[in-house]
Parts: C-alpha cells; sequence; structure tokens
C-alpha cells in the first residue's frame, strides 16, 4: 500500500526516514499495521486529506524539540559525527496508555513536570512511546515511575504502564535497544498487573515468552504436573515466591491464615517432590509458572 501511495504522492515518507521533518510541513497518519507516514502537507488537497481519513487514522504528535531530533538520529543510526549533546547514561522508557485517554501534548507537558530536564519522548502512536531518561547523579533525586503512575493518575486519571530498560552509556546500540524494548514490553505487559515493570523483573518472562510452545507446555507439565489448571492454588504458590518465599507475608498478601498457606505449600511439595521453600528449586517453578501463562501463545 505505502508504495502504491508513494506513486500517488512522491513526498510519502515513513517514520524512520524522517531526517528532520516537523509536523508543521507534513501531515502525519498511522496505517491498520501501526506504521507512521508523512506527506508534505501542499501537496494534499482537502479531498485527498478526506480520503486519506476513510483508511488511514490521523496522526499528530507534539513537534520534535531539537533533544528528540537528535535522539531520533541516534535511534534511526542517521549521523555521519558522534553526537556531542548525549553525554550522560541513558535508559529507555516505555509507556503504554489506553487509546483516546489523553492528549500527547498534554502528557508531554505533565512528564515535564516532574523531571529537572528535559525529557526526550519518541512516540511510537497517540498512546506509546519512549521516554528516554538522563542518569541522575544522585541517585535519591530521581523520582519513581511509581510516583509518576500515582501524580498522573490522581491529577489526569490516566491508566499508564512502564517497562523501564537499563542505562546504557553506548549510543551506538541505541537502535537495537529500542526495538528490543518494544519488541518484550508488548508481550511483556501482557502478562503482569503491574503497572511499572523493569527489565531486570523481566528477564524471566523474556526467556519463557520467546521460548516455542513445545517447551513451554514441556516445562509446565513437567514441574507443576497435576497443578496446572489447578488456578488458585497456582496464584498462591505465585505470590509466595513473589513475598521472597517468606510464609507470614505471602499470607498477609492473601489474607489468609499461615497454616492454611503452608498446608497448600506442603500439598504442592508432597504431590510434585519439589521443595519451593529452596531458593533453586523455587526458581525452576516460578519458569514453570510462567510457562503455564505463556503455554498458549
Amino acid at each position: 500500500m505505502i508504495e502504491q501511495l508513494k506513486n500517488i504522492f512522491p513526498s510519502l515518507i515513513v517514520d524512520s526516514e524522517e531526517k528532520g521533518y516537523v509536523s508543521e510541513t507534513y501531515q502525519w497518519f498511522l496505517t491498520h499495521n501501526g506504521e507512521k507516514i508523512g506527506i508534505a502537507k501542499q501537496e494534499l488537497s482537502e479531498k485527498d486529506g478526506r480520503l486519506m481519513r476513510t483508511f488511514l487514522t490521523p496522526y499528530q504528535g507534539p513537534p520534535l524539540t531539537k533533544k528528540e531530533k537528535v535522539w531520533k538520529q541516534i535511534i534511526d543510526q542517521n549521523f555521519t559525527e558522534a553526537p556531542t549533546s548525549i553525554t550522560s547514561p541513558y535508559r529507555f522508557v516505555y509507556f503504554s496508555m489506553n487509546k483516546n485517554q489523553i492528549n500527547p501534548g498534554v502528557f508531554k507537558e505533565s512528564i515535564q513536570t516532574l523531571f529537572d530536564y528535559s525529557v526526550p519522548i519518541i512516540w511510537e502512536n497517540e498512546h506509546e512511546g519512549i521516554l528516554i531518561e538522563e542518569k541522575p547523579i544522585i541517585a535519591e533525586e530521581s523520582i519513581s515511575y511509581e510516583q509518576i503512575i500515582d501524580i498522573l493518575m490522581s491529577d489526569l486519571y490516566v491508566n499508564i504502564h512502564f517497562f523501564v530498560g537499563p542505562y546504557s552509556k553506548n549510543y551506538k546500540d541505541a537502535k537495537h535497544q529500542y526495538k528490543s524494548l518494544l519488541t518484550y514490553a508488548n508481550r511483556i505487559l501482557t502478562y503482569t498487573d503491574k503497572s511499572v515493570i523493569s527489565y531486570k523483573e523481566a528477564i524471566p518472562h523474556i526467556l519463557v515468552g520467546f521460548s516455542d510452545q513445545a517447551f513451554r507446555e514441556y516445562i509446565a507439565e513437567t514441574i507443576l504436573q497435576e497443578f496446572t489448571d489447578d488456578t488458585d492454588l497456582l496464584q498462591t504458590i505465585h505470590t509466595f515466591l513473589q513475598c521472597n518465599l517468606n510464609v507470614s507475608v505471602a499470607a498477609k498478601e492473601l489474607y489468609m491464615h499461615r497454616n492454611s498457606l503452608q498446608y497448600r505449600l506442603d500439598k504442592f511439595i508432597e504431590k510434585t517432590g519439589i521443595d519451593i521453600r529452596q531458593f533453586h528449586q523455587a526458581t525452576t517453578v516460578y519458569l514453570a509458572l510462567l510457562a503455564n501463562m505463556h503455554k498458549e501463545d
């Protein structure tokens, strides 16, 4: 479809080809598969614009700042000299909101008030994108993403999720990190009820989620055995593992008497022969729980 449109509108570019084109001179659209394309406004008649809006979604993100243009070039590997303005370690933070929940410009303004510097935002579409955060000199000065969610919820009633990537000093690896974060985020956020998840927590999900289905089924059935469909027991075990194998803490989290929780754990240990009170065996069970969650993918 894009090639056909290019024959009609020679100025058409896709997002990855953007080299400083700005929203003021280009009209942007999202295709059915989420790809962003732009056509020079001077090439679009009013009739053409109406026609395009019948099968493409109009996109109007905030204009790129100078810093965002630099990062766009870095991510697209579209530079001839090393960017001198990027000096601090950085990390990519994926965010996702419900569609039509908030105007991207309003969201961007709200985010900027929470940091003491201009935070670049690269939008994938009008409800998801990547924040580029610089590492603070003093860790205590950094605001947590849990706090950001609380503020956005209380001020703007925005339901948002974050996937926080690792810090890096190597801008040459930015393209790979950016693409990887997008790929992993779309999978991981489907299988967690957390509003914020870091790459450290996500690694087990990535390992299991990107293995083949036969392997996931094998792991789930081998480790969980007769309990693969026992939702209540598996949820109990999952909570126990998330509470660092602490029975008292897990019982409080589950609103369950400590003895009742211990009975369920003993039942699993007796039937499977796997002692989830031991770290290495608990790790195996945790991966099996994830495999059980992902096995139908």
